[in-house]
């Protein structure tokens, strides 16, 4: 644990900053000064999934990466204390804006991210300017997608939560496979596991997976089909769409969605890459990005 710690000051020399949302503590980053970008993770995943855009645009622009509740370095609370429903995550980040007062945001998501992230937006667009959005999604299941098997195991009974809670089974695959492109090395692949460590720290990967709505009866279908249906708004701001097509939940069925959804944004799709774009593309996706954020100022 102690060689782990040092290895990640080298990738992660940033100050962690704690703030209290949900009654519990979260971790944040907030770097540089400048126009608002807000970058929220996924899951398995963490605030360490930013470090590299965090690194190069801290120069220019004011960063903020929060860690959910559960996740990296924020509490890690049972659910008699935290819900871990998608309403609570939004929630939280609508606190953490108005205690940052941050204003006139730019939204970089992945994963779960861009579905708090969305939600968020839709219940708040007065605060949104921009969007890029990588491998995620703001609506149900695509009706052309059939649920994956690894996910159905993940939420079955007593087995998810002895795979993912008691194995790491869904965080130890995810540092294997969501590179396809460049596959992580064994250092990076410990550190996305690092914050998850144990049966408790686990819990946020485990509810994460179960809080996927497939059906009306679910407890976040209401929200997820709200954020859905409020879409529209944001073909009026710019949106960029960065995708790695060898992603084996986020695939060509959700890209082909948002384009029906989202003709107007701006789309780079990457046929060898795979889930953890930042980390197969590196630095040419940080260019994307900062060229469009050049082409559309605030």
């Amino acid at each position: 644990m102690v060689a782990s710690t040092e290895i990640l000051r080298q990738y992660y020399p940033f100050q962690s900053r704690f703030t209290q949302v949900s009654r519990q503590r979260m971790h944040y980053l907030d770097e540089g000064s400048g126009e608002v970008l807000l970058a929220l993770h996924g899951n398995p995943t963490w605030s360490f999934y930013y470090r590299n855009l965090v690194k190069q645009f801290r120069g220019q622009y004011r960063i903020v990466v929060p860690d959910h509740i559960g996740c990296g370095f924020s509490d890690k609370p049972d659910d008699r204390q935290y819900s871990y429903r998608l309403e609570q995550r939004v929630r939280d980040i609508e606190a953490l804006v108005a205690q940052l007062n941050l204003k006139d945001i730019t939204l970089v998501l992945h994963d779960w991210g861009g579905m708090i992230g969305l939600a968020f937006a839709t219940r708040n667009p007065q605060l949104i300017k921009r969007i890029i959005l990588m491998n995620s999604s703001g609506f149900p299941l695509p009706d052309t997608k059939g649920f994956p098997l690894a996910l159905t195991l993940s939420r079955t009974p007593v087995l998810g939560a002895l795979l993912i809670r008691g194995l790491n089974a869904f965080a130890f695959t995810a540092s294997w496979i969501c590179c396809q492109r460049h596959r992580l090395p064994r250092s990076l692949r410990k550190l996305y596991r690092l914050p998850y460590n144990t049966w408790q720290q686990r819990i946020a990967v485990h509810r994460f997976v179960q809080d996927i709505p497939l059906n009306a009866k679910h407890p976040s279908w209401q929200l997820v089909d709200y954020t859905s249906q409020h879409l529209d708004q944001f073909r009026n701001i710019p949106f960029q769409i960065i995708w790695g097509e060898r992603d084996f939940v986020f695939d060509r069925h959700f890209l082909a969605e948002w384009q029906k959804r989202l003709p107007h944004a701006e789309y780079h799709s990457f046929p060898d890459a795979g889930h953890y774009i930042l980390e197969d593309l590196g630095d040419e996706a940080l260019s994307l990005m900062r060229d469009f954020l050049k082409r559309h100022p605030l």
